[in-house]
């Protein structure tokens, strides 16, 4: 990613015209758009069939899905204002493949898709749409998307046409669907179940009209939906669901309308909630339950919600709602004011201790809008105000305590996009209805769940934290948090009645998490830290640095460090962690030091989750081991000081390598000819890294490089010559040209005419040209190494250039 990063750099006119990019890693295969170069949106390219790393890269670039992945599967669309270059994943193309191939079978009519909460479901369906209307086998077909009201108001929709879609309707009300269908419109119409109240029977009868149902598992439940397919008899209907069909009535009539084509499991197309952490599309939950004294009465929550045969298979907020209106007791327990108080304090305390130093943002979910106003005015005494703010649908007739709390269209909007940005206030938002679905903020981690749920409502609303992100340093979310204040978790198999093999791995409890971590640690003390034993700084070190020379020991390493560390982030603080800590400060000191001295460049600290960085920041002394090497100032005493020191071997040849790398970053404006240099000593440790050439040899030789760079200096200084000349000489001498300082010296004129030569390609066309001149007057020159000869100082004085 480095170095795709770079190509984004240093030649965007390249990345303007090509459309995707692939890496690969070990035995996977990765892709992306051209413009993304965050790590979380590298996606996993799989086959279905499965297949070695030979197959991977022959099934990506087969010639049609590869034109199909170009000219099909990239949109562009705007969020907050903001355009977004958008690539499908595997997943996402191969169900619009099955949605394409069902919508051409004369004999099946119906299909779900589950494609789990989070993973691209919405554009899943608008491509599937652009698909069958530009397909000529379907006649000019009519596609019908039914999605809610957040949907209809989100700016994908409102910018569809920016998808490619130009023929659509949103319809008005009943009246417009009515008109639409009656006359027998072609091309795409939005529109919402409700709109089909009352609509006559085989209002159109084609048989090339194509439903496309968003949260089918409630949609098209009761009356409504009968209007809807009598309405509409001949047609396709396709369900799109982002949670599992559950074990109850509802989820039997789910299968009915949508699956009865695809038995036994009832789905066109799945994509599950354990396929989607594998491949990072979502990130795992884990939730812990709040104290004793904060939960509700456990007999209250079950008599009330729990063991209500009408609460089952709740598949949205409204009817939740009409539920928790029935449960006067428990909605009082759950804004008895002592309590909420209590809660908000925690919750206050919690945010400043473990969320906020992680830099992520949070929810607070309240049973209802009064239950928001009471913990908006509570948080406010132990947190700055600015920092949260409630968001719920207002009333013309609320009460002064609600309608204090009333967002206009603007405000809210405002907020949305704000608590989206990591330096933006709000951190938390209130809420009790409105964003628990549809609402995506990757940098939301936490949510304080103090609202009964169960079923799809619980699964929709605890997957807002299950999005992937990463901060502006490179720090992924490797994980989301529910920190629940009712007690729906301590009883999960009742609060979600789907199949156990559907809700895989949907959430953990984090003594789950402690288990691994305690485990990870037992595995340190037997491979890692026995390394150190009885060493102490200097003699650590060397003993760290030599059993890594191996890559294979150190990519196992970093794999080991990085799946504890995030752990750590999760847990801390937490006595728990008291009896680990100071070995998990060592291995960190460990990590440290292996990336610095094999992997240079990096920046490590951006490397680190932050709690972690906290910790080895705040202990700097008293460990076995040290947290940095040595790096030295090169000048005439370098050779000396090395000499002199008491460091290993081992650790003076990092050492001087760290040195030399930092002297050419840091001087490569004004001496460009270092970074030559530089290059010559990274070839000399990536020898002694891979054992061939043992540690005197290569120190003795990084002496040498020492002593060459002492002489080229106080040889700039002494002749008359601009950086870029000198370096020119430099490097000719270097091949061995005799009159290398005169060669150098013809091109004077030419640098001074194009000092901007580095920005341009037609002015470095003239200095390459110039170079050509002057090196084919060399007397010892053969003509064949010409081109590479100018092309490595282009290339040298370019990446000093860069260094500035």
């Amino acid at each position: 990613m480095i170095n795709i990063r770079r190509y984004h750099r240093d030649c965007p006119e390249l990345l303007a015209v090509l459309q995707a990019y692939a890496i690969t890693h070990i035995s996977k295969y990765y892709y992306s758009g051209t413009w993304n170069t965050s790590e979380k949106l590298l996606f996993n390219w799989k086959e279905e069939t499965g297949g070695n790393f030979e197959q991977l890269i022959k099934t990506f670039f087969d010639r049609e899905r590869i034109l199909k992945l170009i000219t099909d599967f990239i949109l562009f669309t705007r969020q907050d204002d903001e355009l977004k270059k958008v690539v499908l994943r595997p997943h996402q193309m191969n169900a619009i493949g099955k949605i394409i191939e069902r919508a051409q079978d004369p004999q099946k009519h119906r299909g779900l898709v589950w494609h789990t909460q989070g993973s691209g479901k919405t554009y899943t369906m608008i491509v599937a749409a652009q698909k069958i209307i530009e397909n000529p086998l379907f006649k000019n077909p009519t596609v019908i998307m039914l999605v809610d009201r957040n949907e209809l108001e989100s700016q994908l929709f409102a910018n569809i046409i920016a998808v490619g879609i130009g023929n659509v309707e949103v319809t008005e009300n009943k009246e417009h669907l009515r008109e639409l269908l009656s006359r027998d419109r072609r091309g795409l119409i939005i529109t919402m179940i409700h709109k089909f109240e009352g609509i006559p029977a085989n209002i159109n009868t084609r048989k090339n009209i194509f439903v496309l149902v968003d949260e089918a598992h409630r949609t098209t439940g009761g009356k409504l939906g009968n209007y809807l397919m009598g309405a509409l008899p001949n047609a396709t209907y396709i369900g799109f669901t982002g949670t599992p069909i559950d074990r109850t009535q509802y989820g039997q009539g789910t299968f009915v309308t949508f699956g009865k084509n695809d038995p036994p499991h009832g789905y066109l197309d799945k994509y599950s909630i354990a396929e989607s952490i594998e491949d990072g599309t979502t990130v795992p939950l884990y939730y812990t339950l709040a104290p004793n004294d904060l939960r509700v009465e456990k007999e209250v929550l079950e008599k009330e919600f729990l063991d209500l045969a009408e609460a089952e298979g709740i598949s949205d907020i409204e009817t939740l709602n009409k539920v928790l209106e029935k449960a006067v007791t428990l909605r009082n327990m759950l804004k008895n004011k002592e309590r909420v108080e209590k809660i908000a304090i925690y919750i206050a305390d919690h945010y400043k201790k473990y969320i906020e130093p992680m830099g992520y943002k949070a929810f607070v979910v309240g049973v209802d809008r009064e239950a928001c106003a009471l913990y908006k005015k509570e948080l406010d005494k132990y947190l700055p105000p600015e920092y949260s703010e409630v968001v719920y649908s207002s009333a013309f007739n609320d009460p002064p305590e609600l309608a204090t709390y009333q967002l206009s269209e603007t405000e809210e909007k405002r907020i949305r996009t704000a608590f989206r940005k990591s330096n933006e206030l709000p951190k938390i938002l209130i809420v009790t209805e409105k964003l628990l679905t549809g609402f995506d903020a990757p940098i939301l981690y936490c949510m304080y769940l103090d609202k009964p749920m169960r079923d799809h409502v619980l699964l929709q609303a605890i997957a807002r934290v299950n999005r992937p992100y990463e901060d502006n340093e490179g720090r992924k979310k490797s994980s989301g948090f529910v920190l629940d204040f009712v007690g729906i978790f301590d009883n999960l198999e009742k609060a979600l009645a789907f199949d156990s093999q559907d809700i895989e791995g949907v959430v953990r409890d984090i003594n789950v998490l402690k288990e691994q971590f305690k485990d990870n640690m037992q595995t340190a003390k037997k491979q890692y830290l026995t390394l150190i034993a009885g060493k102490y700084q200097d003699k650590a070190v060397e003993a760290v640095l030599e059993y890594f020379r191996d890559e294979e020991k150190r990519q196992e390493f970093y794999r080991y460090f990085m799946q504890l560390s995030q752990f750590y982030e999760i847990i801390s603080p937490d006595d728990f962690l008291r009896p680990y800590l100071n070995d998990y400060e060592t291995l960190s000191r460990m990590y440290k030091i292996v990336r610095e001295s094999y992997d240079r460049g990096i920046l490590i600290d951006h490397d680190f989750t932050k709690k972690t960085a906290l910790l080895v920041q705040q202990h700097t002394t008293g460990s076995a081991i040290g947290t940095t090497l040595e790096v030295c100032e090169i000048n005439e005493k370098t050779l000396k000081r090395i000499e002199e020191s008491k460091a290993s071997d081992t650790e003076k040849v990092f050492n001087l390598i760290k040195s030399i790398e930092k002297t050419a970053e840091q001087l490569g404006n004004t001496a460009p000819y270092l970074v030559s240099i530089a290059e010559k000593a990274e070839y000399l440790v990536k020898l002694f890294e891979n054992r061939q050439q043992n540690t005197k040899e290569t120190l003795e030789k990084l002496k040498e490089i020492i002593k060459e760079i002492n002489a080229a200096q106080k040889e700039q200084a002494e002749k008359a010559m601009s950086s870029e000349v000198f370096t020119v000489y430099w490097l000719l001498k270097e091949e061995g040209l005799l009159n290398a300082e005169a060669l150098a010296n013809s091109l004077q004129e030419v640098f001074a005419k194009y000092p901007h030569w580095h920005n341009s390609e037609r002015y470095e066309r003239e200095i390459r040209n110039g170079l050509y001149r002057a090196i084919i007057q060399a007397d010892t020159v053969d003509l064949k190494r010409v081109p590479a000869i100018a092309q490595n100082i282009i290339k040298v004085l370019k990446t000093g250039q860069a260094a500035q």
